[in-house]
């Protein structure tokens, strides 16, 4: 059975889910035998006979039928959420039921130092893994309120979160640092309208979180603000700050320290030696086994589980996080970026493969590379530069923008519009190695105006100047 609804609200409109349900359904293998569906009055909807019924109709008629609890082991799979990969195929994160409780029941105490009775507001979208963990089982198994928002941070002005807090009395607060840059461009005196005397913290999580916006955000609100680090692969932080364990000062730009159960290393990504001075870059690696609420395998695939995440350093049998990290004197790790060709953007992983193998389907697409580049407000965005079949068919910046303008349709058909690339840019020939290997990590430092590095593998260093000559203004 699927449940869905007739749209959501986005931004003030509504963008309807039925007809996109619809072509999924007629697109895929398994056919659900029913779908239930609210009728929220925002998007007209046409029902199949037979497979659609409305949540209304059903309503009434079950409302005090008593279903018992199933009782199952605590390795019965709870859920499977998908994460992108470098592959273009997207990984079934698998949960189990039992240990999952256990973490986030823990991590509620623990790391948000959550009561029972109080409410907890986390401004996460419904389907990230946020979403399950901290939106609705965490908050729930700790006896707490919980609040479910939709929309933007900004309507209908960027204090609508505040006056939550305050006609709420949120004690605990969860939000992304993409948010906060949103929040930056609104009036700042929306932060002190109104009455957040209940509020204790605001934790932070989805990208990492730069200095200037988390002392932007602490002078406003005048509260803690505790970043934490962590992934859909393991359900809850691997670095945070466990201040219901005990007190430890936030350091602005770091998550903190590792939490209990993760034995965290940074490992030397060439040889996998452990890097334990200060301020030494290495992969953010975690030594088995994980801790309870982190994922049992990849869905139906247990192969890939070992080989993605097991076997990508060096001698080391070891759960990569692909990503760069350091670690300071003190303890508390700073992290740097994917090491892999995944990128984060607001919040989203995005598998840069998915993104070229959509493109590469346009018609007059030869060759594409998608980069991720820094960006103050998202973290990062897609950058995709594409080689076209038939030059000719784009001969002046109204042709380009009209073929652009298709790639961003073709992208948002496939992938949805978070995965659609900032712009489009077409180019000759992409800079390449002579053995034929692309250089993305070039063309990124090039639209980011840094150092592209050393280049004397390249087959044609003019490719990278006509990308140059695209990106300065």
């Amino acid at each position: 059975m699927i449940v869905s609804a007739d749209a959501g609200s986005r931004g003030g409109k509504p963008v309807p889910y039925k007809p996109l349900l619809d072509e999924a359904i007629s697109l895929s293998k398994y056919k659900p035998e029913a779908v239930l569906l609210v009728d929220r009055g925002m998007s007209a909807m046409n029902l199949v006979a037979g497979r659609d019924q409305l949540w209304g109709n059903l309503r009434e008629k079950h409302l005090r039928t008593v279903v018992p609890c199933e009782w199952v082991d605590a390795t019965h799979p709870s859920y499977t959420l998908y994460t992108s990969g470098t592959t273009g195929k997207p990984k079934g994160v698998q949960r189990d039921t039992g240990g999952y409780c256990v973490a986030l029941a823990a991590s509620m105490k623990h790391i948000y130092a959550g009561n029972a009775g109080e409410t907890y507001f986390s401004t996460s979208d419904i389907g990230w893994v946020v979403g399950h963990s901290y939106i609705i089982y965490g908050p729930l198994i700790a006896g707490m309120a919980t609040i479910m928002y939709e929309g933007l941070p900004t309507r209908p002005d960027g204090g609508i979160w505040w006056s939550l807090v305050e006609k709420y009395k949120v004690t605990v607060m969860f939000s992304a640092p993409t948010a906060v840059r949103v929040l930056k461009k609104q009036d700042p005196a929306l932060l002190t309208k109104y009455d957040l005397s209940s509020l204790r913290a605001l934790f932070l999580a989805g990208e990492p979180l730069d200095e200037p916006t988390a002392q932007w955000i602490s002078a406003g609100l005048g509260k803690p603000i505790i970043d934490n680090y962590w992934q859909t692969e393991t359900g809850w932080p691997i670095l945070s700050l466990c201040n219901g364990v005990e007190q430890a000062k936030s350091k602005f730009g770091s998550p903190g320290k590792a939490v209990y159960g993760y034995d965290v290393k940074l490992l030397d990504d060439q040889t996998g030696e452990e890097l334990v001075g200060p301020n030494q870059k290495g992969v953010v690696a975690v030594e088995g086994p994980l801790p309870p609420g982190c994922m049992q395998t990849v869905w139906r695939d247990d192969e890939r589980f070992v080989n993605t995440y097991w076997k990508s350093v060096p001698g080391k049998l070891v759960y990569s996080t692909f990503d760069w990290g350091i670690r300071d004197a003190d303890g508390y790790y700073f992290i740097l970026g994917r090491t892999d060709d995944v990128i984060n953007v607001a919040g989203h992983r995005l598998g840069t493969r998915e993104i070229e193998e959509s493109i590469a389907a346009h018609p007059n697409i030869a060759e594409v590379a998608v980069v991720g580049v820094a960006d103050q407000l998202k973290g990062q965005v897609a950058m995709a530069f594409a080689v076209l079949k038939n030059p000719a068919l784009v001969t002046d910046d109204a042709s380009a923008l009209a073929l652009e303008a298709e790639v961003f349709k073709l992208v948002d058909k496939d992938l949805g519009a978070v995965a659609r690339p900032a712009r489009v840019r077409f180019v000759t020939v992409l800079p390449k190695t002579r053995s034929g290997k692309c250089l993305r990590r070039a063309i990124a430092a090039v639209c980011e105006g840094r150092d592209p590095g050393d280049l004397t593998t390249m087959d044609d260093p003019a490719a990278l100047q006509q990308i140059k000559d695209l990106v300065t203004p």
